[in-house]
């Protein structure tokens, strides 16, 4: 039913600050640009998914409510975005796994520099019956135009999405058996925690139980974002040309990657850059 993951959003206060920021971070021009009544949106879009950027306008009770949502529990991810190629089977299965989803919706988005538009059909599943984590299931009527690199060594595409789970055993009960992806690895370490990977096309959903957490056992949150980058010697070289506070390059926790730690610049969301140098 999902074919992989459509795209990540992002709450913001100031979507320009936001863009920029982004802007510098990917290498890359933003591909969509779109308001509509309460909310500003800013998409990059790379090989693999979209990165949407997403901050209140005016005073409607859209845009207060997202206020709210920022007011309470800060800046930064919000919801996951599975495309699906069948948006009527998804919602049968949804339906049937008692996820509760919401009437498949017809939507549409108009790009403010040239007009074009792009259609998509979606639904979205309780948050109380997803541990907290706001999911959405879209089908596109047609692919998204890809963001254009603007910068030297520009980030190709998201390797994976990071989720913090207090009860691995559900999280893992929703992610495969109610949502169908395909577990690659589970796996425990004394320092990292228990890992388990979930693959999503061809990126990977991560779900993560550290080994000092807090108390919530039925909240999950969106964590973190890693991206896949070709040369990361020549990506940190820019970033920190530009001022991007990032580490030294290492080893990376999967055999064969060498990644960066990103310590600013992304919006205060947890980021790692990572290349694969063989096949881990």
């Amino acid at each position: 039913m999902i074919t992989g993951l459509d795209h990540i959003v992002v709450l913001l206060s100031d979507i320009k600050a936001g863009a920029k920021a982004y802007e510098v971070l990917l290498g890359r021009a933003p591909s969509w640009r779109s308001q509509t009544d309460g909310a500003e949106t800013v998409l990059f879009t790379l090989d693999n998914m979209s990165l949407e950027l997403m901050a209140p306008a005016g005073s409607s009770e859209t845009a207060e409510r997202i206020r709210t949502v920022i007011r309470i529990w800060g800046e930064g991810l919000a919801s996951i975005c599975f495309r699906v190629g069948d948006i009527g089977k998804m919602f049968r299965r949804l339906d049937r796994l008692a996820l509760k989803p919401d009437p498949v919706a017809e939507v549409e988005s108009h790009d403010l520099e040239t007009g074009g538009t792009l259609r998509w059909k979606r639904t979205r599943a309780a948050t109380d019956l997803t541990r907290g984590v706001r999911m959405f299931f879209l089908e596109l009527a047609q692919d998204r135009p890809h963001s254009a690199a603007i910068a030297e060594a520009p980030i190709l595409g998201l390797d994976h999405v990071v989720v913090s789970t207090e009860d691995p055993e559900r999280a893992a009960a929703l992610y495969g058996a109610r949502l169908g992806l395909d577990m690659a690895l589970d796996r425990s370490h004394q320092d990292w925690g228990q890992l388990m990977f979930f693959r999503c096309g061809d990126l990977t959903v991560e779900v993560v139980r550290r080994p000092v957490a807090g108390a919530d056992q039925t909240h999950d949150k969106l964590w973190g974002l890693s991206w896949r980058v070709a040369d990361i010697d020549a990506v940190r070289a820019r970033l920190v040309a530009s001022g991007v506070d990032v580490s030294e390059v290492r080893a990376g926790r999967r055999p064969g990657t060498r990644v960066v730690s990103v310590r600013n610049g992304a919006c205060g969301i947890h980021t790692l850059l990572i290349e694969r140098t063989a096949r881990g």
